[in-house]
């Protein structure tokens, strides 16, 4: 089996691939101190309570964290006898080559994110990922990631707020009843909502009108579900893109071995 991970600034996506469908999606934090072995007992523990035997044979690894890395390597070669495949890595090729300015360095997670976009839905398509960050890709006609857009993540926004006015609370996440908040609270979860709502309409209108041409759009990540309830902007959701993105990355580079 293929196990895909997932290693962003905040939480680690381990999911594992029977070469039909995802047996077990596993979720951790992200931490630069764990190690190998902590990574194993936590792995193998949590396989064991989902019923799905260990049968590890190879790895494919998306890493926005790259001092995660090496332990996720001494993971795979200790534990699962295999090098793993990183995507960013000269070693990993792509499908198509991305077009940026020269000597720019594109986040793997938008590069598989790419892949995955294109191949369920075609080229000419805007990828929104509600991560730490939330990004928005810009997929061309044959598939190449073009370039984009990074604005801070819903979260990380909550946490400035908090972080820069003392009185203002920590809140939820939610899609409040009404735009006009009542109490503190409200007003604070309707600034987030509906910002992040008007900001993902209004960052795809711009890149719709620079294209000249029509443009899906397809969202990811945890909050993508409930801020799709706030907009008809998004053609499809999917939970599963990202992964969806190694394994596809992982047969090419097979195939061109």
């Amino acid at each position: 089996m293929l196990l895909c991970i997932d290693c962003g600034n905040t939480n680690t996506v381990f999911s594992v691939w029977d070469g039909t469908t995802f047996r077990c999606t596993l979720r951790t934090s992200t931490e630069h101190q764990r190690t190998a072995d902590q990574y194993f007992v936590w792995f193998s523990t949590l396989m064991e309570h989902h019923k799905v035997p260990v049968d590890i044979h190879a790895c494919v690894v998306s890493a926005t964290a790259p001092r995660v890395v090496f332990n996720l390597r001494v993971l795979c070669d200790r534990y699962f006898n295999c090098r793993p495949l990183v995507v960013g890595k000269p070693d990993c090729a792509l499908p198509v080559a991305p077009r940026v300015d020269q000597g720019t360095t594109v986040g793997p997670d938008r590069l598989v994110n790419t892949v995955a976009g294109f191949d369920r839905h075609g080229g000419d398509i805007i990828v929104v990922d509600f991560g730490t960050a939330t990004t928005f890709d810009v997929v061309d006609t044959d598939g190449a990631y073009i370039g984009g857009v990074i604005s801070p993540g819903v979260a990380t926004s909550l946490e400035a707020l908090h972080m820069a006015a003392a009185a203002l609370p920590h809140v939820d996440v939610t899609k409040p009843q009404s735009a006009i908040g009542t109490n503190t609270v409200a007003c604070m979860q309707s600034g987030i909502y509906w910002g992040y709502v008007g900001l993902v309409e209004g960052i795809v209108r711009q890149i719709r009108i620079e294209r000249e041409r029509p443009m899906k759009v397809i969202a990811t990540g945890g909050l993508a579900p409930l801020f799709d309830q706030g907009t008809d902007i998004f053609d499809s959701v999917e939970d599963d893109l990202t992964m969806h993105g190694l394994v596809l990355i992982h047969e090419y580079n097979k195939e061109q071995a």
